[in-house]
């Protein structure tokens, strides 16, 4: 009798859990609504008789840092002659970077945001960038390619934590973004680009070529045990937090809407461009907008 009681307690215990999931109301899917008005200036749209540029074939390679949310490190994404046009097209466009709070208006705060912009004219040069982005999405339907920003910053230059969505409510919202870096100073010191909340999904070795990895005093510290973890446990938990070196020439594409069509954006997406302590660092904004569903 007793081997009977055990069994079924066991049964109990493993069809419990997927039947409280079954049961339990998650979140809705957005219902898929017409695309809203947009300004389409802002979008990097050809006209109807633009011929298609003659680009040089691609000579990147990726390596994925996160699978939820998805985050892909780009090696050689911008070749050289690329990155030197688009410094020589935005020198003269660069101006004060601004801040928004409300999506419409615009404000100078250099206390959250301490950069130049320019948002750079579509030279056959610049579509090839925005081809390529939008081609490593794998050219799915609803989705555009906003037009390309550089920024540029200088010592103590900085972007404070920020997300680039801002609501995904009405099933459509900034579904992507790349942090590209366009120049950065031999011996550049700061001006990483970090993700408090992300954790890395592989181990340090590869990494640490790209990324701020633990000193070797840090590495021989003992982990945080939470409630309820073995020390083994701890020590096996990915670290949270990484911080890209800005490596010219190098990419870094991360989702930020989670995808099963709830709209919610992924909290691991906050991020922030720290300071530069030495020498400039120009980076490329390219974020995609579209459907969210």
């Amino acid at each position: 009798m007793f081997s009977y009681v055990v069994g079924g307690i066991a049964i109990f215990l493993v069809a419990y859990n997927p039947i409280v999931q079954y049961l339990s109301p998650g979140p809705s899917r957005l219902p898929r609504t017409p695309r809203p008005r947009i300004n389409e200036s802002l979008l990097a749209v050809d006209g109807p008789n633009q011929t298609a540029p003659v680009c040089p074939p691609d000579s990147y390679s990726v390596h994925i840092l996160s699978k939820a949310p998805l985050v892909i490190y780009i090696e050689n994404f911008l070749l050289e002659e690329e990155r030197s046009h688009l410094l020589e097209i935005s020198e003269p466009l660069f101006e004060p970077s601004t801040v928004t709070d409300d999506g419409d208006t615009t404000r100078r705060d250099a206390g959250v945001r301490d950069s130049e912009v320019a948002l750079v004219p579509r030279t056959e040069v610049v579509r090839c960038v925005e081809r390529r982005a939008r081609a490593l999405q794998g050219w799915r339907d609803d989705l555009w390619v906003e037009r390309l920003r550089t920024q540029r910053y200088g010592v103590k230059g900085h972007y404070a934590h920020h997300f680039d969505w801002g609501s995904g409510a009405r099933g459509w919202g900034r579904v992507s973004s790349f942090m590209v870096w366009v120049q950065a100073d031999d011996g550049i010191e700061g001006g990483g680009t970090e993700f408090p909340l992300l954790r890395r999904e592989a181990p340090d070795e590869k990494w640490c070529q790209w990324v701020e990895c633990p000193t070797e005093k840090q590495q021989q510290q003992e982990p945080t045990v939470n409630d309820g973890q073995t020390m083994a446990e701890a020590k096996m938990e990915a670290p949270v937090g990484v911080t890209f070196r800005p490596v010219a020439g190098n990419a870094v594409f991360w989702e930020n809407f989670r995808p099963d069509g709830t709209g919610r954006g992924w909290d691991e997406s906050w991020h922030a461009g720290l300071p530069v302590t030495k020498g400039t660092k120009v980076g490329l904004n390219i974020w995609s907008w579209g459907r969210l569903s």
